[in-house]
């Protein structure tokens, strides 16, 4: 467990209006301000919508449905499954092609 931590190091991230301290791996850390950025960004949307009429925890639960919503839209264009297959079949017929000769 130490050895993990000395790999990490420690940031704080004002989430909003809360502070977060975690531990990161030096590369990791851009990511993280980004997440930080992205969820606060999108809970003020939500706040400034909803403050007074939903409570904090159901502007929070609003936000993690946003984020998550764009993390699915956007690993959907990443899904190259699809081209995979078609690569896979077109490899196995020139290779059948290849060999019957």
């Amino acid at each position: 467990m130490a050895e993990a931590r000395q790999e990490k190091q420690h940031i704080s991230l004002l989430v909003y209006d809360e502070k977060i301290d975690v531990y990161v791996k030096p590369d990791e850390e851009e990511y993280y301000r980004r997440a930080r950025d992205l969820v606060t960004n999108t809970y003020n949307k939500y706040a400034q919508v909803f403050k007074g009429r939903r409570s904090d925890h159901t502007i929070a639960l609003l936000t993690l449905v946003d984020v998550g919503l764009k993390y699915i839209k956007e690993s959907e264009k990443n899904n190259t499954a699809p081209y995979d297959d078609v690569l896979d079949k077109l490899t196995s017929e020139i290779e059948d092609a290849l060999n019957s000769k």
